[in-house]
């Protein structure tokens, strides 16, 4: 009984190990083949009845997409729950809120810096200027006139051909 059926067998016989009788090493080495015989057979048995599984899932229509897709979202529900990622999203949502509270922060002192700027002595002739000539160009249009004013300060003289090279 050197080898079992499935031709993974029990290797030449060795010295009997220290302690065991030949009869005992004899009983031992029967035992390891019937066990490496039932470990094929299970095997072979396991096989089959993933085949059978393969082919009830095909036949209800469940595709290993469906079943990876299962899978993913059970493992995603795992990492939601570990420890780990609940710091991390602590974590990130504590950084969220103290860069919210430092961009609204600056937005206020942009705000601040832009109406002190406004209020300047520069701004207000800058922006008087602005409304002269608005007034002038809007106020050219209002009054009917449909050209704008002379550059040359002519008056309401049309401007000057184009000049003759």
């Amino acid at each position: 009984m050197n080898m079992d059926s499935a031709g993974q067998g029990v290797t030449a016989r060795t010295p009997a190990v220290e302690g065991l009788t030949e009869a005992e090493e004899e009983e031992l080495r029967a035992e390891l083949a019937k066990v490496e015989e039932e470990i094929v057979t299970l095997r072979q048995v396991l096989a089959a009845k993933e085949r059978h599984c393969g082919e009830l899932k095909r036949r209800l229509g469940l595709s290993t997409l469906g079943g990876l897709k299962q899978n993913l979202s059970r493992s995603w529900h795992d990492v939601q729950v570990s420890n780990a990622y609940k710091k991390t999203q602590e974590t990130l949502s504590q950084a969220g809120q103290k860069t919210s509270a430092a961009l609204s922060t600056m937005g206020s002192a942009i705000s601040r810096k832009l109406g002190d700027m406004r209020n300047s002595a520069t701004f207000k002739s800058f922006e008087d200027r602005v409304g002269t000539i608005k007034s002038k160009v809007v106020g050219g249009r209002e009054n009917g006139s449909a050209s704008l004013p002379s550059p040359t300060g002519g008056g309401d003289q049309p401007l000057p051909g184009p000049a003759p090279f």
